[in-house]
């Protein structure tokens, strides 16, 4: 019988297609986006700090924000939804 294979990462729980998931752990500094924004690709929506150094998050696609799940101060784990652009 052949091993199981290994779950898709990104797959499950930690979000969907509509979801601009953390590429990295950190704290959020700056939520630029509310429910109901349009955005354009690469729009900043969030700005995250690591290891003392910021890093813009932009949207990764264009289409209307529809949940925003952190708020400044938030600490994120990598692959965690930020928001929600449908």
């Amino acid at each position: 019988m052949a091993p199981a294979a290994p779950a898709a990462k990104g797959a499950g729980p930690s979000g969907g297609a509509d979801d601009r998931l953390a590429p990295l752990a950190g704290v959020v500094l700056e939520v630029s986006v509310s429910v109901g924004d349009s955005v354009d690709v690469d729009d900043q929506v969030v700005v995250l700090e690591a290891m003392k150094m910021k890093t813009v998050i932009g949207a990764h696609k264009a289409g209307k924000v529809t949940g925003v799940h952190v708020k400044s101060g938030d600490a994120v784990d990598a692959d965690q939804p930020l928001v929600t652009i449908s």
